[in-house]
């Protein structure tokens, strides 16, 4: 961890990869927490669509700024794209998905 963000592996990851696709058409990603919290935050990870960084640059918000202050969870509650399923009290681990249509 290099800044002072809010989020964890999830929303750092997805974060990430919407950098990396930076906008590529029919590709979608959902990456959360079985026991329902990413890091130390009340979401259990995030979604990300296509449109996610243009919808984030029309917020005024830098990816690549939040980025290198580990603050996924701010990027993607801007864009009302966190998954919040409470505490679901089964840790079995992180879980990724890519869909390309």
């Amino acid at each position: 961890m290099r800044g002072a963000g809010r989020g964890g592996r999830c929303s750092e990851f997805l974060l990430s990869l919407a950098l990396e696709l930076d906008g590529m058409p029919n590709v979608y990603a959902l990456a959360c927490d079985t026991d329902g919290i990413d890091g130390s935050e009340d979401n259990a990870g995030a979604v990300l669509a296509p449109d996610s960084l243009a919808r984030a640059a029309e917020a005024h918000l830098s990816a690549k700024k939040l980025l290198a202050n580990n603050d996924g969870y701010s990027f993607f509650e801007a864009l009302k794209d966190l998954v919040l399923t409470g505490p679901t009290r089964t840790n079995v681990n992180d879980y990724r998905a890519i869909l390309m249509l």
